[in-house]
């Protein structure tokens, strides 16, 4: 299907469900509707008409953090990062804790609920979203209670993860195709197999992998290495 068809929240839900046998998914479904509602509900309570477009999008943002970290508590799980649930949007619904990409899906399903647009950003090293507002661009880290991110912060990130010598790129502020966050997302349950050394359920996720991008000639050698 095309790539904005993708309902990138119901379907990470269900890339969960997959390796969470018996896992009733209705639950979680009701609860994401449940926090698109309250986060209407709250914009609605807060919204100026006379906003500009930068103290709108400012906040849209304070009241996805209001509603997911404030009121529900969702925030990354800096004790144990690399745990597999993290990995997971259905784990993390139970868990209120998981990683950037995993808490960036989240927020950009609800404000997407809403017809904010909210885009998923691919920075090396870490995940971030951006929420667009007529001429506002504004940059947020989900990971990091919200934090608002100017390009100085992106390019800490960027130097942190590649070393002092790498500097920003124009492809680091292209927004994601529903396709390659879901890439992202099972790579990173994909390198937690291997770490624990299944390579076979590594397999069957690269397997998944390749059933949602089917043209990505990388996954082919990912199946290659992992049969060997």
């Amino acid at each position: 299907c095309n790539d904005d068809d993708i309902d990138l929240g119901i379907t990470a839900l269900h890339l969960g469900a997959l390796w969470q046998k018996g896992k009733s998914l209705e639950a979680a479904q009701n609860h994401l509707k449940l926090l698109a509602a309250q986060t209407l509900a709250q914009y609605d309570a807060t919204q100026n008409p006379a906003h500009t477009d930068e103290q709108r999008a400012l906040t849209k943002i304070e009241t996805l953090k209001h509603v997911l970290h404030g009121k529900h508590d969702y925030r990354g799980d800096v004790e144990q990062y690399d745990h597999l649930d993290n990995a997971s949007l259905l784990r993390m619904l139970d868990r209120r804790k998981g990683l950037p990409i995993t808490l960036s899906i989240l927020y950009m399903h609800v404000g997407r609920q809403l017809g904010w647009r909210v885009e998923g950003l691919n920075v090396p090293g870490h995940f971030i979203c951006r929420l667009n507002d007529g001429r506002a661009r504004i940059m947020f880290d989900p990971f990091n209670r919200c934090k608002i991110l100017q390009a100085s912060d992106v390019r800490f990130i960027i130097k942190n993860a590649l070393g002092a010598d790498a500097e920003l790129s124009a492809t680091y502020f292209e927004p994601c195709t529903n396709r390659d966050i879901l890439i992202r997302l099972q790579n990173n349950i994909k390198l937690r197999q291997i770490d624990a050394e299944d390579y076979a359920g590594a397999l069957q996720t690269v397997q998944m992998m390749q059933q949602i991008a089917p043209n990505e000639y990388r996954l082919s050698l990912d199946a290659g290495v992992l049969y060997a």
